[in-house]
């Protein structure tokens, strides 16, 4: 479907893009002949991640990465900065950083909450609007894809930050698809289900038996390969979808039809066992 200069006219920023599906994603622009810059906060991670696009490019296009905090607007705004006089800005930018972890929610702590919001909220806005606002002052055309969850509108049990964090991305969505398309700038948004990867599935699914169980609500039988959320990702940022904006896609194998994706975790288990088994894991820092 795709050619190799696909997305050769852009220069595309991925927060997030070390690894899991950030990552994927990367590589799959970088094949398509994107210009592709990723940040995290770990460089050591970033500089092993941005080999690996290399690999993938077919442009010959080497990724540019930058160790920063999303959850810093200055920081965000002097990495932009630093992007326009390197790059000449960018055009695409996907909002994929993100924390999450399984917890029962009259246990959680102020500063667990707040650790997941500050992520995924407030460095989605960090982002966006740092972004949009050079956009806007250069008079240039754009696009931002955010990547949310199946359980923005229904909630979940055990994951109350992610939740809300993801649930007030998809309302900035679609309230900059709105406002911001007088300027040309296009905001959209994915809600992958279930596509495994080995930070956050390690914390969100540790036991075989919960993953069994899991994997029951799923009508694809399957989990979701990288390569599908990525061929979606590189459509919604590509000039073949120029009218399509304010939208999210989901792409979970029919999950959310049983809504809440965490919420079958109330039967697996009686409540004082699972918070004993949520205690012995740890919040994402990544």
């Amino acid at each position: 479907m795709f050619k190799e200069d696909t997305l050769s006219s852009k220069t595309v920023l991925v927060t997030g893009g070390g690894s899991g599906l950030g990552l994927a994603m990367s590589k799959s622009f970088a094949a398509l002949g994107a210009q592709v810059l990723i940040c995290g906060r770990r460089m050591e991670k970033l500089e092993a991640a941005a080999k690996e696009i290399d690999e993938a490019a077919a442009s010959g296009k080497a990724t540019g990465f930058y160790s920063v905090d999303v959850r810093d607007y200055d920081a965000v705004g002097a990495m932009m900065d630093e992007i326009a006089e390197s790059y000449g800005g960018c055009d695409v930018l996907v909002n994929n950083a993100a924390g999450n972890f399984l917890s029962a929610s009259e246990d959680l702590s102020p500063n667990a909450f707040r650790a997941v919001v500050d992520i995924v909220l407030n460095g989605t806005f960090n982002c966006t609007q740092q972004f949009g606002k050079r956009l806007i002052d250069a008079k240039k055309e754009g696009s931002i894809l955010n990547i949310v969850t199946t359980y923005t509108e229904t909630g979940s049990a055990f994951v109350l930050p992610s939740a809300c964090a993801k649930a007030g991305v998809y309302a900035m969505t679609n309230t900059l698809a709105y406002e911001w398309a007088t300027y040309g700038i296009r905001v959209n948004s994915i809600a992958p289900g279930p596509f495994p990867t080995e930070g956050a599935w390690t914390r969100l699914m540790p036991d075989p038996k919960m993953e069994k169980a899991y994997l029951k609500q799923i009508p694809a039988g399957r989990y979701g390969k990288h390569e599908e959320l990525a061929n979606l990702a590189c459509f919604l940022i590509s000039d073949l979808a120029g009218y399509i904006t304010g939208e999210c896609v989901t792409i979970d194998g029919g999950e959310r039809l049983k809504s809440g994706q965490f919420n079958f975790i109330t039967q697996a288990a009686p409540r004082d066992q699972l918070k004993q088994f949520f205690g012995m894991m740890k919040p994402s820092k990544n």
